[in-house]
């Protein structure tokens, strides 16, 4: 069925699609250039709707986000509850890094042209306001699989779950922290890089335990006993006190580049809660019990980590009205 109208902006529950960019800015901290990030992004419903109209098809979407390091100068609101810098979890053997990043774009749509386009005319808007962290361009691999060869995103919620899993309510909110972050998620991106050629040393069924699923038909494995080696999958998965799970939206996308030997995955995580996953990362990196890690980390290298807040819509376009 043919789209009629664009997807409106700060929709993280968007379609998933073939082509994403994923866009990672630092503020230069004047008050002129907070003044035109401010302008630029109350006005990035009408930049969306520019682009998507073009081909509405394509369901073209961007989600921005905004770190904590300058949410007070850019929104002049209560800051969310728990929005605060990537916190580097040390393990034994692997280390997630916290890296800069004060502003998230993330492009997404089925066709490439468009969110270079996208990307063209917001950073010609921004000008000297911003520098680049960070610019990974993803790709659909096949059936939704990433460079290991698994399908990747199997875990996330569907229908109303994604509502209950990835924006922040009303009643998660404290008088002192006000109703703006109410209707927004919070956004963990990592960048990760894979080590193809001792990855495809593993037989299938070793590649298999580490995933914690099949790799053909994408079957769950069943969980190793208690103190024995968890599959990522099971690391993963994040209980709360009272023993309920508590799930994230994930958008993660395959990049790279054969010709200089770069393989990885752009990890992306929406969540209600951040502390959700923070706890996913300690689980991976420190491991269940300590010292034994997620083993998909002896072949993927966490080499960025960032924390953002992406507010709902009218917050951002309430942002031109002083």
């Amino acid at each position: 069925m043919s789209r009629r109208v664009p997807i409106e902006s700060q929709q993280v529950d968007a379609p998933l699609t073939c082509s994403a960019t994923f866009l990672v800015l630092s503020a230069i901290q004047t008050p002129d250039s907070i003044k035109t990030i401010r302008s630029v992004l109350s006005g990035i419903s009408g930049l969306a709707k520019n682009v998507s109209i073009r081909d509405l098809n394509a369901s073209f979407a961007c989600t921005v986000g905004i770190g904590s390091s300058v949410w007070d100068a850019i929104t002049c609101l209560p800051r969310p509850s728990e929005l605060r810098p990537f916190k580097e979890v040390k393990g034994k053997t692997h280390t997630a890094p916290s890296t800069p990043g004060d502003l998230l774009f993330h492009i997404r749509s089925e066709r490439r042209d468009l969110n270079f386009e996208f990307e063209r005319q917001l950073m010609d808007l921004l000008g000297e306001s911003v520098k680049v962290e960070d610019e990974t361009v993803g790709f659909r691999y096949f059936d939704v699989r990433d460079l290991l060869g698994f399908v990747d995103g199997t875990a996330n919620p569907v229908g109303q779950a994604v509502t209950e899993s990835v924006l922040v309510a009303q009643e998660d909110v404290s008088a002192e922290s006000g109703t703006a972050q109410v209707g927004g998620s919070y956004i963990v991106v990592q960048k990760y890089l894979h080590n193809l050629k001792s990855w495809r040393g593993l037989r299938t069924e070793q590649q298999e335990a580490v995933i914690g699923r099949t790799k053909l038909d994408n079957i769950e494995l069943d969980d190793a006993p208690e103190g024995q080696q968890m599959s990522h999958k099971s690391l993963a998965t994040v209980e709360d006190a009272e023993g309920n799970e508590h799930d994230i939206l994930r958008d993660n996308m395959p990049f790279g580049s054969p010709g200089s030997g770069e393989f990885g995955t752009y990890f992306i995580g929406y969540s209600r809660r951040l502390w959700v996953v923070e706890k996913m990362l300690q689980r991976m990196f420190v491991g269940v019990p300590e010292g034994m890690h997620d083993r998909i980390l002896d072949y993927s290298t966490a080499t960025t980590g960032s924390v953002f807040f992406a507010p709902s819509e009218s917050l951002l376009a309430g942002l031109g009205d002083d």
